[in-house]
């Protein structure tokens, strides 16, 4: 019974994986197993047999959501490009209220707003050229194995920190459709070095950003905040036209008030 509760509860966090702006470690808190997750990853060889039940447990669920939702995805963001890009940029902006409050919890001065500016700048940065990540990404080659593997560890600090989501990171990055289409297609040369790159980073960042999370949380959390505003210009898609302006305003709401629900309970 409780691998069955722990495959589910890491086919939610999946699916919320993969929708950029939502993130898997919210999902996780939401579902009473943050803790526990980053606890089994930080101090994982104290007791290898218990933390890596759990672990299997809500990797194999993530993965069957992976495998199963993605497709849908994909579809949708090539049949409604708008539509999904507006959805997205609501599921965004519903989170920030939560992470500001967050950010403005407990210990804090005025330089900690530099943290701000600085989670901007970086997301800015990584979005200003998609048309070289893309290709470092799909291109062969010693070059297009280490921008993978680099890129998986940007992404795994995304999966472990509540608030960011990992598929928004790869939306910043330029990777998310490429990802998307080489997981429906099975894409190994691509999907292995990407998923090298998250172990070693998730592996090699928890601890610390546990430890940061209890030690400065104002500053880690704005952040994080930057991060989340500074996303939403590589994923604006630009101005509709017709009746596509009322669908993608539409999405916007329905992104915003699901995520603002789902954020509301995590408080």
């Amino acid at each position: 019974m409780k691998f069955i509760k722990n495959f589910l509860k890491g086919i939610v966090i999946g699916i919320a994986t993969l929708v950029p702006g939502v993130s898997g470690g919210t999902m996780a808190i939401i579902l009473g197993i943050y803790d526990d997750l980053i606890h089994s990853i930080s101090h994982f060889f104290e007791d290898i047999k218990a933390h890596t039940m759990l672990l299997l447990q809500i990797g194999l669920g993530g993965l069957t959501a992976l495998v199963l939702f993605s497709k849908i995805l994909e579809s949708a963001l090539e049949s409604q490009p708008f539509v999904m890009r507006f959805l997205f940029i609501g599921v965004i902006c519903g989170g920030i209220p939560v992470l500001y409050k967050k950010s403005t919890s407990g210990k804090k001065n005025k330089g900690d707003l530099l943290f701000l500016l600085i989670g901007f700048v970086i997301v800015l940065l990584m979005g200003s050229d998609p048309a070289t990540t893309t290709t470092l990404a799909t291109s062969q080659g010693v070059l297009s194995i280490v921008f993978l593997l680099i890129a998986g560890v940007v992404v795994s600090i995304a999966l472990i920190l509540p608030g960011i989501s990992a598929s928004f990171m790869l939306l910043t990055l330029n990777l998310y459709d490429v990802t998307l289409n080489a997981v429906n297609n099975r894409n190994v040369p691509f999907l292995i070095p990407l998923g090298i790159g998250v172990v070693i980073g998730v592996l090699a960042t928890t601890r610390a950003i546990e430890n940061l999370l209890k030690k400065y949380p104002s500053k880690t959390y704005l952040l994080i905040l930057g991060f989340v505003i500074g996303s939403i210009i590589p994923v604006f898609p630009g101005i509709p036209k017709g009746i596509g302006i009322v669908t993608s305003l539409i999405a916007f709401v329905i992104g915003f008030i699901v995520i603002r629900y789902i954020s509301e309970r995590d408080v």
